[in-house]
């Protein structure tokens, strides 16, 4: 009598042999949905399946990591790269942009305008370019109603030679999930404590960009009741932001040593005071 053994595959998360996170499959399920397998799971029966896309590709798997053309070696060159996501379901509301690595060329030191490269969201609502050094930072993107609603991320580059890499890691946020972050915030920060930057926030090299306009939301954890700000570490004398205001022609129309802002937050329990 022969035994057999019965795996079953759920579709788990799972982490791949160079550390990237994927979906436990069977290789067959794998090369057909498009993925890469990377290292084993389910106690050596299935794939760990990893999905990269670059320039030109439809993305409906969750988890997808959107990367350079030439990754993990940068790229130098003049072009627009854009993909194009897709729900896979209905009850997908949002996406979760969470920039692993987005290292573009830096605005203009004038203006501080994105003229060379740009990072560019269409079909989720508005949200001004961005540029620079932006690893670690991420976007949340309303998906839409419709299930035909497509939302297309580009990467425009041009200008003087720079070496550029991105891999942004595309995340699928259902409608009924604690994770959805709130209508309008472009950001959403959840903990007790975290950390928020200004996108192409450096203490030394940084600009503030211009044209921004957005929201960051914290989700409010149970049992506290408010919230403080400090100040980051930073070798410099930046201080976390500054407002200028421009009222004439003679004032001068930008504030040259705005690196951007970065502030530490801490939730305050229920029973705490801040005064």
């Amino acid at each position: 009598l022969s035994l057999f053994t019965l795996v079953q595959f759920s579709n788990q998360d799972c982490m791949g042999a160079t550390g990237d996170n994927g979906s436990c499959l069977t290789p067959a399920e794998c090369a057909q949905r498009g993925g890469t397998a990377n290292g084993s799971c389910a106690f050596g029966y299935g794939a760990c399946c990893v999905f990269m896309v670059s320039c030109g590709m439809t993305v409906r798997e969750n988890g997808t990591y959107f990367v350079n053309n030439g990754y993990p070696s940068s790229y130098d060159g003049t072009g627009s790269c854009q993909i194009t996501l897709m729900k896979p379901n209905p009850d997908v509301s949002q996406y979760r942009l969470e920039f692993q690595q987005l290292s573009l060329a830096g605005p203009e030191p004038v203006d501080n305008i994105c003229n060379n490269d740009q990072f560019i969201v269409t079909g989720g609502g508005p949200v001004s370019p961005i540029c620079g050094s932006n690893d670690g930072n991420h976007m949340y993107i309303d998906a839409g109603s419709d299930m035909t609603n497509a939302i297309t991320l580009s990467i425009v580059t041009s200008g003087p030679s720079f070496s550029r890499n991105w891999k942004i890691k595309l995340i699928q946020i259902p409608q009924s999930t604690v994770g959805k972050a709130d209508n309008g915030c472009l950001q959403y920060f959840t903990g007790v404590s975290g950390q928020i930057r200004s996108f192409n926030y450096d203490p030394a090299t940084g600009l503030q960009l211009s044209n921004q306009d957005y929201s960051i939301c914290i989700r409010t954890e149970k049992n506290f009741c408010s919230i403080q700000y400090t100040q980051c570490a930073d070798s410099g004398n930046v201080k976390p932001f500054r407002l200028f205001f421009h009222t004439d022609g003679v004032e001068a129309p930008t504030d040259a040593g705005n690196r951007g802002f970065c502030l530490d937050y801490v939730q305050q329990p229920c029973t705490n005071s801040l005064a």
